[in-house]
């Protein structure tokens, strides 16, 4: 799937406004890169996941993304490729889903394989929401903001809740999930300077599906 189609399935509209238990600080004006622009840098020349050994990247990610907006054109996924929409991402890496996967009792030997098996498991839908989970719209949440907000609610487009977790190892994020381990922040403020944000997290948010 091409930039192109991403936009073209973009749904501002659709995603509505998350809100925040803390204030975010003003922040100044900030470029139109998508977060499109991270993921497709590390695709191959015919637009699909660039999977590897590296699982401090985001090819399994980039893969849910495009199996969505595959099935579905008008999901609100399609809003990462609209660098005019404010948002912040958590974004798992590949071993991420490595190591939420093991706990679901999801194995595979590739990363290509661990894609499919997610699908499989949780179906487009599942993988939607679990998409939309790891989203904050209306938001710019940098590193900073995050580092002070311990205990804040975090509405996601999902409609659903995660807490920010601020101990003195760094920043967590506590979903429903209880059995399983919170994921932590390991790479902040990825797509800095524009209007859609990131930070790196080494494990899968989980919603209530």
């Amino acid at each position: 799937m091409t930039p192109r189609h991403f936009v073209a399935a973009a749904s501002a509209t659709a995603l509505a406004a998350g809100t925040l238990a803390f204030a975010a600080p003003a922040q100044a004006a900030a470029g139109n890169d998508s977060l499109y622009d991270v993921l497709a840098a590390d695709v191959t020349k015919k637009g699909a996941p660039s999977f590897d050994r590296n699982g401090k990247d985001f090819d399994i990610l980039t893969a849910a993304v495009f199996a969505v907006l595959d099935a579905k054109p008008g999901s609100p996924v399609g809003v990462l490729a609209d660098g005019s929409v404010k948002l912040t991402a958590f974004i798992p890496t590949d071993g991420a889903f490595k190591r939420t996967g093991q706990d679901l009792g999801i194995k595979a030997k590739n990363e290509a394989k661990r894609a499919t098996k997610y699908v499989n498991r949780l179906g487009v839908d599942g993988v939607e929401s679990v998409l939309l989970y790891h989203v904050i719209a209306g938001q710019k949440i940098n590193a900073k903001t995050a580092a002070g907000a311990d205990g804040a609610k975090l509405e996601t487009a999902l409609g659903q809740k995660f807490t920010v977790n601020v101990t003195h190892q760094g920043i967590f994020l506590k979903d429903r999930a209880r059995d399983i381990a919170n994921p932590k922040v390991i790479v902040t403020d990825i797509n800095k300077g524009n209007k859609q944000i990131a930070h790196a997290i080494n494990r899968v948010l989980l919603p209530a599906l």
